[in-house]
């Protein structure tokens, strides 16, 4: 089995090495993933335990970087027609298909483990996140615009499992956390489609719910986005378990929501790349601020 790493390069150095590493792994992508699973953990945890953060930051990692290997190994093909990413590793020729598989299918085990040594159920939701991601996912992105909804399972998971790792428990604090990040990707990812829809299309990729950049997909982006504004509010009412938002937290997540609202209707009425570029921008701004926001809360407010 060839396992070595081909470089288009005059020499194969490690630098290359270890940047086609980070981009089979996704490292912009993976690192968000994590500092998602740190909010989680220090949402649900009483008192901060080291040794099981950095457990979760690795094992987060690593979990992050299995999925998307697997995922840019099926699709390597499809990869290799779209200018975004037509240089990655392996459709640039630099990595060989067993390579990634070899790199993918440690970073799984590895992440497995790992989140293991935090507590089974961390582990369950990772290895979770991992089969819906390139078994049920992956496959779907060419089949149907439901990919989204099906993608946004594995991707609300980082947020509620660092909750999971934090108390080894599962329930409406960690299902809320889910809830959030769940919502927030529909607009989001609908908002790369939109801004990558000519690069989708030679794929074949159907990203967007109605497959056009029309009215519909338009008015659907400002509909999820309402609903994870009125999820990300709905600890103020206290009926989220251990899971609290002040009123000065929940007015401060409101505003945040608003303003990424404001973007979704600019979207409706523009219709352009320039709007859905602003949107997304918006989004990873809002999940991000959103994120920091209750876990400031939690601290300052002293739940």
């Amino acid at each position: 089995m060839k396992t070595a790493i081909r470089t288009t390069t005059k020499t194969g150095t490690f630098a290359q090495a270890l940047e086609d590493f980070k981009q089979l792994t996704k490292v912009g992508l993976a690192v968000s993933v994590v500092f998602s699973s740190v909010a989680g953990y220090f949402l649900g945890a009483e008192a901060i335990e080291y040794k099981a953060l950095l457990l979760l930051m690795i094992g987060g990692y690593f979990m992050v970087g299995a999925s998307n290997a697997y995922n840019q190994i099926i699709e390597r093909d499809l990869d290799a027609l779209m200018k975004r990413t037509m240089n990655r590793p392996i459709p640039s020729g630099r990595m060989s298909v067993n390579t990634a598989f070899i790199i993918a299918t440690v970073c799984a085990v590895l992440g497995i483990v790992i989140l293991y040594m935090v507590n089974p159920k961390t582990a369950m939701f990772g290895a979770i996140s991992i089969f819906l991601y390139t078994s049920v996912y992956t496959p779907l992105k060419t089949k149907t615009p439901l990919s989204v909804f099906v993608g946004a399972f594995p991707g609300a998971i980082p947020f509620m499992l660092g909750w999971v790792a934090a108390t080894n428990k599962f329930g409406i604090e960690p299902g809320t956390l889910f809830m959030i990040q769940f919502f927030w990707q529909f607009p989001h990812f609908w908002a790369i489609g939109w801004l990558l829809y000519d690069d989708y299309k030679k794929a074949g990729y159907y990203m967007l719910p109605t497959g056009k950049k029309d009215n519909a997909t338009a008015l659907q982006v400002i509909m999820y986005t309402i609903w994870m504004i009125v999820v990300s509010v709905f600890p103020v009412t206290g009926l989220t378990g251990s899971l609290h938002l002040s009123v000065a937290g929940a007015v401060i997540v409101a505003v945040l929501g608003v303003g990424m609202l404001y973007f979704a209707i600019r979207l409706y009425h523009e219709k352009d790349n320039a709007a859905a570029k602003k949107l997304m921008l918006a989004s990873v701004s809002y999940i991000t601020l959103v994120q920091m926001v209750y876990v400031a809360d939690k601290f300052i407010g002293g739940y």
